[in-house]
């Protein structure tokens, strides 16, 4: 007897997912046939009952996160067939092998067709994070395949999900399929470790995984770093939102005449000088600060040649983006006035509610109330690692420009 909750589009609704975009949201639902529950797999219907697809189902606007626009079993040989299809992505890119770098996202949500669920490798633990219940139920299964995409380099599989499924003191109240309620927390799921060292092209930092933002390290910004050991030579920098010091290295190794690191965390400044010393750094070329970042670009009279932005995300709605754009524009501004003439600002968004445009819009405005020339020397974006779906453009949060200030 199938079992199986169907949805039921409204008329035309089908056409995005027609187009492969892999979200359905509550307003092209028809009815459903059956009663879903957060995390179900349901098996999505044309208004002619034609079969679009297949996913999770969700509660709030997004009501299911597509899987798959086929007719194909939905049982481990789809989820390790996904897993390894990732993998030889990374393969491609060249991030599996070599002595340059040992850490990258395996595993980008939308952009690898595995909505809610990202992995990040670092030399030899994996770190997984769940964005939706229907992710998490199956992390034992991705466990298993990690280990046998990696074999005997898998050190240890880490579940860091507590935060993305929004529990409450890392612990939340999970109904399983049975209708079971049952207790999860950050947990180890295979083997165990401490924080790892990983290289990145050339470079050495310390991942605390199980502390740290995040999965522990921002491997996004990868090839938007060696634009600042590139830029970095020779000019007084400041890198705002540190966190634990990546960028700061960068330009340091790159011939910055000093970098001054700054982050609201204490154990961000912490992690900062511990990557300071992996990577051989003299004490006379870099200074650290614990510091509200808007505060000190508001009050300080210090000027650079170099600012790095690279703030947490000051949107993750659309109802709070209009706020956001505000907190870009203004701290854009504080940091060209900060810069001596013929400065370079790095400055980035994450927040994907705020798109590209919106963002370059930003800083045009920043530009217009301070009173400076400004010009785009690049557009950046997030590494090939966290690939972008072309069906889903919403996948590139990244957005990042560096200008030259006149």
């Amino acid at each position: 007897m199938d079992r199986t909750v169907k949805i039921i589009l409204k008329p035309g609704k089908e056409a995005a997912v027609k187009r492969f975009h892999p979200w359905i949201f509550s307003g092209a639902i028809d009815r459903t046939e059956g009663v879903p529950h957060e995390g179900d797999v349901v098996d999505v219907f044309s208004s002619r009952r034609e079969l679009v697809a297949k996913g999770h189902f969700l509660p709030g606007s997004i009501s299911v996160k597509i899987f798959s626009f086929t007719q194909e079993p939905v049982n481990e040989d789809l989820w390790m067939e996904k897993l390894k299809t990732a993998y030889k992505l990374r393969v491609l890119q060249g991030l599996t092998t070599g002595t340059m770098a040992n850490a990258y996202r395996l595993v980008f949500t939308e952009g690898d067709g595995l909505p809610g669920l990202i992995i990040d490798y670092y030399n030899g633990v994996a770190v997984i994070q769940t964005h939706s219940l229907g992710m998490q139920r199956l992390v034992s299964v991705f466990a298993r395949g990690l280990r046998e995409i990696y074999g005997e380099k898998l050190v240890a599989v880490y579940d860091k999900s507590s935060e993305t499924l929004g529990r409450s003191q890392g612990l939340k109240t999970v109904v399983t399929p049975g209708g079971k309620e049952e207790m999860t927390s950050d947990q180890f799921l295979f083997g165990s470790s401490g924080p790892v060292e990983i290289q990145e092209t050339g470079h050495r930092f310390m991942v605390d995984f199980i502390l740290g933002q995040k999965t522990g390290f921002f491997l996004d910004q990868r090839g938007n770093r060696m634009f600042a050991q590139f830029y970095g030579r020779g000019r007084k920098v400041l890198n705002a939102f540190c966190y634990s010091g990546a960028f700061s290295v960068y330009a340091l190794k790159g011939g910055a005449l000093s970098v001054h690191s700054v982050d609201s965390s204490q154990q961000a400044i912490a992690w900062t000088k511990e990557n300071m010393k992996l990577n051989d750094i003299p004490d006379d070329v870099h200074t650290e600060e614990v510091a509200d970042v808007k505060r000190l670009l508001t009050h300080t009279t210090e000027n650079y040649d170099m600012i790095i932005l690279d703030p947490p995300a000051f949107a993750k709605h659309h109802n709070i983006s209009h706020n956001a754009l505000q907190a870009y524009i203004y701290i854009n501004g504080q940091a060209m006035k900060r810069l001596n003439p013929g400065g370079i600002l790095f400055t980035f968004s994450c927040s994907q509610v705020i798109n590209r445009e919106m963002f370059r819009s930003a800083i045009q405005a920043a530009a217009i109330e301070t009173g400076k020339n400004v010009k785009i020397l690049h557009q950046l974006s997030q590494g090939a690692d966290h690939p972008i779906s072309i069906f889903h453009p919403e996948g590139e949060y990244l957005k990042g420009l560096i200008v030259a200030v006149e």
